[in-house]
């Protein structure tokens, strides 16, 4: 169990691990896995079962700069990641912690994602964002400001130079699940920026994100298909105004 009670914390930096290490659950339930994934891909075939880091150990550490969030990732199969989900998170000492862009536009409005029906998650309205997985590893350090980074580019066609980091992150603890959340600020408008981002999955044959949603006030919060974790940080950071 997480050390972390559930909240939002905002912490200086992100100090996370790899330790390679087994998960007994993957170990102890492989051919209720194997029938479970096989369920899956019948009904969404593009499912890929690729690697994928889990967290341990995590907690949120006082140091003289500010708090910082630290844990340890090790990897396993996607089918594992997606059984212990499916289970209802049987293993409560392992976390599903990743890392997402909050892309803010010059006018204080935040841009989202509808995820497309062929993902996990088809239909709910996400940040730019992704599963850590060993691209995301250098040396024995994960760096998720990297993870946030790639999915950035991948998902929206924003460059990382294109949307600058805020100083900071937002973790947001929702018992098994950690999202780190990194806001980036764009140049352009709300308007402007979906519509660069439009065109840009218009020109993929299979993007993630299916549309995208411009939240420019609480009024705009859809409570049907944003998680929770997410309308908490935008209730919090739509609070707050962009800094010059």
């Amino acid at each position: 169990m997480s050390r972390i009670p559930n909240g939002l914390y905002r912490v200086v930096r992100l100090e996370t691990a790899y330790r390679a290490a087994r998960w007994d659950f993957a170990e102890r339930e492989a051919a209720r896995i194997d029938a479970h994934w096989a369920r899956a891909l019948a009904e969404k075939p593009r499912l890929f079962d690729g690697k994928v880091l889990m967290l341990r150990d995590a907690e949120i550490v006082a140091t003289p700069e500010g708090d910082v969030f630290r844990g340890s990732f090790f990897d396993t199969s996607f089918r594992n990641f997606h059984a212990w989900f499916g289970f209802g998170f049987p293993d409560r000492d392992v976390h599903n912690c990743f890392a997402m862009a909050a892309l803010r536009a010059r006018d204080g409005a935040f841009l989202l994602g509808e995820m497309g029906d062929h993902t996990m998650n088809g239909g709910q309205i996400y940040f730019a964002a992704g599963t850590p997985d060993r691209n995301d590893i250098f040396g024995d350090n994960v760096d998720l400001a990297a993870s946030v980074a790639r999915e950035l580019e991948e998902e929206t066609g924003f460059a990382p130079e294109q949307a600058p980091a805020a100083p900071g992150w937002i973790v947001l603890v929702s018992d098994t699940k950690i999202a780190c959340i990194q806001e980036r600020r764009l140049p352009f408008s709300a308007v402007e920026a979906e519509a660069r981002m439009s065109a840009f999955i218009a020109r993929d044959p299979e993007p993630e994100f299916a549309r995208f949603h411009i939240v420019a006030g609480p009024q705009d919060i859809d409570p049907g298909r944003m998680p929770d974790f997410i309308q908490a940080y935008l209730r919090d950071a739509l609070a707050h105004t962009i800094s010059p």
